[in-house]
């Protein structure tokens, strides 16, 4: 292999990447900072926050996964430079990503009542329920976000969904702080300060990103004729076509997770709190590797629309190669800072929850032990999924993590986490099983397809 065609488009992915990443950590790192500021409150109240944003992750995950549909047909329009087209996958993209926010806010408040049914501390469950309502309705304004995100990303242009993530981040900084502790004359409200905090930044996040692209001239061409009389039923259906497998494959991959924080939650709220302590800092690292996801989507999308398949599995490779060197570093980190990391989240000179809070350090330490391993299934499996959206690809890689995730992945973490010894560590050992199968799956799905298209050429 021929490693300097793929080296020299490092440069280029990630410039390409990097906006995406920042502006991905930013949602995770809203998250980060809820669980640190919750974690300090207490154990069960960090338990808490991580059962309500449990179900409201698989919600996000619908919701994120049906919009990234926008990102590959964007993609192709503008690589072709047709303009109407562009705007025809932008107005549809957003009508539908708004319709699905409000459905999937009704949907969370439908299914709540099997909060009790999930075998978790009672306590918890008091404690869940009007955070989750709270959350549950920031998925509103975070959905339609996603529809201008996905828009901008494919048209290569990633930087502004980037600074309105930071924007939204400061604001959700500033609101935790003054919410949770009742300081410059705001209200005490504890853990559901945390909930305010997280909706009212994703409503200033929608409202700058619209701001932004509007008056930017790459954009307003597309702003212009939206009107919903003139929403087609056709075009609606190939979005949902394109949408609703990737939709279905986000899902599959986050229900895991959720079902982690489930089996977690039988085990008791130390085993809960560890898993979320562990789950936060790798779904930081995550974030690098599904940046480049859509990274991917967006360089196969413009090749895809060229019809020129020699350069799109070079620079889906590429990605790939990239990808896995920074997977090896994150891995490396773990390794070496695993007993520290977790003493961020909790507050070690709380002497009533002492106990406890040593229990909790120690069981996510050996969670990020299994975490290291992981991170490179990880990236490759978001990557390959990022490059076969980008073909178009959506049906075949559904059953596909279908299969990893709850045919391999899920049984492997009830059976080592609630019936060996293992416990929290077994249900990680099962992410890892299910992340391997879905990466070495994908990966020769890309391979046969990509070899397949570049023959008929």
């Amino acid at each position: 292999m021929n490693f300097n065609i793929y080296i020299k488009e490092f440069s280029y992915n990630f410039k390409l990447a990097y906006p995406i990443i920042l502006g991905m950590l930013g949602h995770t790192i809203v998250g980060i900072i809820d669980n640190v500021m919750v974690g300090r409150i207490g154990p069960t109240e960090l338990a808490a926050a991580s059962l309500a944003n449990s179900l409201v992750f698989v919600a996000m995950s619908l919701g994120i996964g049906f919009s990234t549909a926008i990102t590959p047909m964007a993609a192709a329009a503008d690589g072709k430079k047709d303009i109407e087209e562009g705007r025809t996958v932008f107005h549809h993209g957003l009508y539908l990503c708004t319709i699905l926010g409000f459905i999937l806010f009704g949907l969370i408040l439908l299914f709540k009542p099997l909060l009790e049914l999930m075998g978790q501390p009672e306590n918890v469950i008091t404690l869940a329920k009007p955070f989750l309502d709270v959350i549950a309705f920031s998925l509103v304004p975070l959905i339609i976000f996603q529809g201008y995100k996905q828009f901008a990303d494919g048209m290569s242009e990633t930087k502004y969904s980037m600074w309105a993530t930071i924007f939204g981040n400061i604001v959700n900084v500033f609101l935790n702080y003054v919410l949770i502790y009742g300081v410059l004359g705001f209200p005490e409200l504890g853990f559901m300060g945390a909930a305010i905090g997280t909706l009212v930044s994703r409503f200033m996040m929608l409202g700058y990103l619209h701001y932004k692209m509007k008056r930017n001239a790459v954009f307003y061409p597309f702003f212009e004729g939206f009107a919903v009389r003139k929403i087609k039923r056709v075009v609606n259906i190939a979005i949902v076509k394109l949408g609703a497998p990737s939709a279905m494959q986000m899902f599959f991959e986050v229900a895991l997770f959720t079902g982690a924080v489930w089996l977690s939650g039988r085990l008791g709220v130390v085993h809960q709190a560890a898993n979320q302590i562990a789950l936060s800092l790798s779904s930081f690292t995550f974030m690098f590797g599904m940046g480049f996801g859509v990274a991917a989507t967006i360089r196969v999308g413009n090749q895809n629309g060229l019809g020129d398949y020699k350069k799109l599995r070079v620079v889906a490779l590429s990605i790939f190669l990239l990808v896995i060197f920074l997977q090896v570093i994150f891995a490396s980190f773990f390794v070496l800072a695993h007993t520290i990391l977790p003493t961020w989240f909790i507050d070690t000179t709380n002497i009533a929850d002492m106990t406890q809070n040593m229990e909790v350090i120690k069981i996510a330490s050996n969670l990020l032990l299994v975490a290291a391993v992981f991170q490179i299934s990880d990236g490759i499996q978001v990557v390959m999924l990022g490059a076969l959206r980008g073909m178009q690809d959506v049906k075949i890689p559904m059953y596909i993590t279908f299969v990893a995730y709850w045919m391999v992945g899920f049984p492997i973490c009830i059976w080592l986490g609630l019936y060996t010894q293992l416990k929290a560590i077994g249900i990680w050992i099962g992410l890892l099983a299910g992340l391997s199968a879905a990466a070495l799956f994908l990966y020769l799905r890309f391979t046969y397809l990509t070899k397949k298209r570049i023959k008929n050429m």
